[in-house]
């Protein structure tokens, strides 16, 4: 890399302008607590270990687009209305009803999320949500006026927080960066191929944080690169995935090609690598069909 590239390859959120013909962007219990053997071993019940989406409706996707930004040093995040428009059509093809919302202030973030966390989701077997914008260490997203904390946002659909979710799954989807490190790669010898829970003591008791799944364009600390006219790496590998396999596969199955396909099939000009990380609290398989 010459000295003007290294120059011109300043981080900013989901942002590494790299000024390159290519466009690309960065972006031990008591025994009180001890489980009996007969609740660990297997069942001939294959349903147990899946989730349940005889539902009257798969679910809402909500699309966090946030491209224009007021905070000072945040440059426009070109090409995230590509991966806007490949979510929109990927999460209908699923069967999921999909909302949209452009460059959005924290605050209206925050007042959308809490409005869909507050609505009847009984009929409906999951949910899943995209958030496309710039980001930092720590869980930082950023609004188009200043951040905030990812799990302030996500929070909002806990057990104990939205009812009529509990015990379905809920997927969130970040494109954006995650710190300033860039990936150089390594050339390796070798590639292988509900209703709400009444306090009962007959009914099981479910952690207030289980049944969520987090899917990060990269891994904490590090870019999330964006190519500024066909959009950021992972949301096209992610749409791409569940285009081809989405009513086949479970979905960690689904989300382990979505990492190969991110960190074998892209690279910048300057070899700069990526890989997605997956943050699965799910206590059961995943298939997006009845």
């Amino acid at each position: 890399m010459s000295a003007t590239e290294k120059g011109n390859e300043t981080a900013q959120g989901d942002c590494v302008d790299t000024q390159l013909d290519s466009g690309l962007m960065a972006e031990g219990p008591s025994p009180s607590s001890q489980v009996a053997p007969s609740q660990v071993t297997g069942d001939s019940d294959p349903d147990k270990y899946r989730y349940n989406m005889n539902y009257t409706s798969i679910g809402q996707c909500v699309i966090i687009n946030n491209k224009n930004f007021k905070k000072k040093g945040l440059n426009a995040r070109k090409g995230t209305d590509e991966d806007a428009d490949r979510a929109e059509k990927t999460f209908r093809w699923l069967g999921y009803d999909v909302k949209t919302f452009k460059d959005l202030e924290v605050a209206k973030m925050e007042k959308e999320l809490t409005k869909v966390s507050k609505e009847d989701h009984s009929k409906m077997a999951s949910f899943v949500c995209v958030i496309l914008s710039h980001g930092e260490e720590n869980g930082i997203i950023y609004g188009t006026d200043r951040d905030v904390e990812l799990s302030k946002l996500t929070s909002l659909f806990r057990g104990d927080r939205c009812a009529t979710l509990v015990g379905k799954p809920k997927l969130f989807f970040i494109q954006a960066c995650r710190g300033k490190k860039r990936d150089g790669g390594i050339v390796g010898m070798s590639l292988g191929d509900t209703e709400a829970i009444e306090a009962e003591e007959s009914t099981p008791r479910i952690p207030v944080e289980a049944d969520f799944l987090y899917g990060y364009s990269t891994a904490p600390g590090y870019l999330a690169w964006r190519d500024k006219q066909d959009g950021s790496w992972f949301m096209k590998s992610l749409c791409f995935i569940l285009d081809e396999f989405g009513k086949q596969l479970e979905l960690m199955q689904l989300m382990t090609r979505v990492n190969n396909m991110v960190a074998l099939s892209f690279q910048t000009p300057c070899a700069k690598k990526q890989i997605p990380c997956i943050v699965s609290m799910l206590t059961k398989e995943l298939y997006f069909q009845k």
